[in-house]
């Protein structure tokens, strides 16, 4: 399967992504991994990322497009894969449809993992680090500073759920409860045997 995992900050993304790939057998991929190959590969890519990177500049999405694109061409990805932050705007969508397209494949569905704000919010201020001894939090997971985090989603990724649903590829699953509750939610999506109580298909 070739599956797209969308969700907030703090929705349990990447623990699900690890827990779904390895469930179907196929690669959990992330640009940041991606991003991180590349650089200390010092391939081409890498090379330009780097530059950007230096700068404390976004780095454009024709080379992001480009890496993911060379990263789904690699053999451990010809049976499936489930991206994991990408993409993370409709011109990356967009461009991941017809990249996909020259390598003769397709997405098979795209889950976006929904959590209530507030719940996110708490989840993620609640986290605590440890500090030359003492439990601390960071300046990024303060309540003021979540919120912000989860209106940038809302305005620049969120509306790529909205693109998947138009293209009839999205399903939204609930992510309260237990990682495995949430997991077998995700499966049921996915229609792969083993799912529990299903997610519900976005109306198409």
């Amino acid at each position: 399967m070739r599956i797209v995992l969308l969700g907030p900050p703090g929705a349990g993304k990447g623990t699900q992504a690890q827990i779904i790939a390895g469930t179907l057998g196929v690669p959990a991929i992330s640009t940041g991994d991606i991003f991180r190959a590349n650089v200390s590969g010092q391939t081409e890519l890498g090379k330009k990322v780097k530059t950007f990177l230096d700068a404390g500049n976004l780095v454009p999405d024709e080379i992001t497009v480009a890496m993911v694109k060379d990263r789904l061409a690699e053999a451990d990805a010809e049976g499936g894969f489930l991206l994991d932050g990408f993409p993370r705007s409709i011109p990356q969508a967009e461009q991941l449809r017809d990249s996909l397209g020259e390598l003769g494949h397709k997405l098979d569905r795209v889950v976006e993992l929904v959590v209530e704000e507030d719940e996110l919010v708490r989840r993620l201020s609640g986290r605590r680090m440890i500090v030359d001894g003492k439990e601390v939090q960071r300046d990024d997971d303060k309540p003021e500073t979540v919120r912000h985090r989860l209106s940038v989603y809302r305005e620049q990724t969120a509306p790529v759920a909205g693109f998947y649903e138009g293209e009839g590829l999205l399903a939204r699953v609930d992510a309260i409860g237990e990682i495995d509750e949430v997991t077998s939610r995700v499966l049921a999506a996915l229609g792969v045997e083993g799912g529990g109580e299903a997610g519900q298909p976005a109306a198409v």
